[in-house]
């Protein structure tokens, strides 16, 4: 087992919801050889630095997320994809210590064929912005205003994906137009949508 990282203990012992569950998943996690770190908060644990799982709580349960769960062969079919947008990241869900401590010898194995899968190489396909519907509403705008189009183009990857989908997502279309108008001034400043 490896050892539990003191700079992590607080997060363990300040826990107000899931407190116990938290040290069964720690307890389970260690003891297949991984590093325990903090990292956005939370109990990450990692194989030589690449990150395998990390412990999430939220108010229903909570949860082992696996960072390429989507590479993982779910032969019990227990792994969640949050949203159909997560690419990646695959969740084991829980409610109760005997529920963890049941499964403890399938998310040993779950674990394991992460960390196999690490070794490996091995990486997710994620989807290319251009994968990405570009709203009518927005096209609009880009086609209209080469100046906005420069500056959306200069964006990363990352924070180009997050406007489209931001704008996609409502079904009105006077609601999207509003979406657009918004942030328009942030995206010819280059900031993202949650900078």
């Amino acid at each position: 087992m490896n050892e539990m990282n003191p700079k992590v203990d607080f997060f363990f012992d300040e826990a107000q919801k899931w407190r116990e569950e938290f040290k069964h998943l720690r307890n389970i996690v260690l003891a297949c050889g991984l590093t325990e770190e903090l990292k956005w908060g939370k109990p990450c644990y990692s194989f030589k630095n690449s990150n395998i799982v990390i412990i999430q709580g939220f108010k229903e349960y909570c949860a082992l997320l696996f960072f390429k769960g989507a590479l993982l062969h779910d032969h019990n079919g227990i792994l969640i994809q949050q949203t159909e947008n997560v690419q990646s990241g695959r969740q084991i869900r829980f409610t109760s210590v005997q529920e963890i401590d049941e499964m403890e010898p399938v998310l040993k194995t779950y674990i394991q064929e992460a960390i196999e899968v690490e070794k490996a190489g091995l990486k997710v396909i994620l989807k290319e912005t251009s994968d990405y519907p570009v709203p009518k509403e927005f096209q609009n705008k880009l086609l209209s205003n080469p100046e906005l189009k420069a500056a959306f183009e200069s964006l990363t990857p990352g924070r180009q994906r997050a406007y489209l989908f931001f704008f996609s997502q409502p079904k009105q279309s006077k609601t999207r137009e509003s979406r657009v108008e918004k942030c328009m001034p942030r995206i010819l400043e280059g900031k993202g949508l949650n900078d």
